[in-house]
């Protein structure tokens, strides 16, 4: 509750108004308002949206539904190996997690004689996928594709689909989900 008091705080001042200008905007007395600034006390949801509505803001905004938990940025030496599926593909997260988060990014690494089977496996949402080394073989449901590097693809995840290398060499394959995978 010290964010929303803060991010109220930070907005009432933003827009120029005084404590006791929003508190009687709102209704609530100054006691009450700085009760709710300094995390104190808690605001009701009616409260929350009569503060909002008088800051021109929504209550979105001052819950943080906007805010990212951590910084937006991995450095290269920060990428973590998630779990290496029975088939030997590597899965790397590419990209840092949070409650707000709607997507989620993957780097897959097939070494030789590999597939995906296991990773992505009964999920919904959907997939998109850009493949910046090697070439695959990408089954989707009863049909089956060759794909090189930089060829891209975006599919439901409901489907039955699976990437397979059968080339010598290593292929990289970026995958951003519209779901919490691991």
């Amino acid at each position: 509750m010290d964010r929303i008091g803060s991010r109220i705080k930070r907005k009432r001042e933003q827009v120029g108004l005084q404590l006791n200008e929003l508190s009687k905007k709102v209704g609530i007395s100054s006691s009450a308002l700085s009760q709710i600034e300094n995390a104190k006390a808690s605001p009701t949801i009616s409260t929350l949206k009569r503060i909002a509505e008088n800051l021109d803001t929504t209550v979105g905004e001052l819950i943080g539904e906007n805010e990212i938990e951590s910084l937006p940025i991995i450095k290269r030496k920060e990428i973590k190996l998630l779990t290496t599926n029975e088939f030997g593909v590597d899965v790397f997260s590419l990209s840092n997690h949070g409650l707000n988060k709607i997507m989620d990014t993957f780097l897959l690494r097939f070494p030789e004689q590999s597939n995906s089977s296991g990773i992505f496996d009964k999920q919904s949402g959907q997939i998109f996928c850009y493949l910046t080394n090697g070439e695959l073989i990408f089954e989707l449901d009863n049909q089956t594709f060759n794909i090189d590097s930089g060829d891209s693809l975006y599919f439901n995840a409901r489907r039955n689909f699976r990437f397979s290398n059968s080339s010598k060499f290593t292929a990289e394959l970026i995958c951003i989900t519209s779901f919490r995978n691991f």
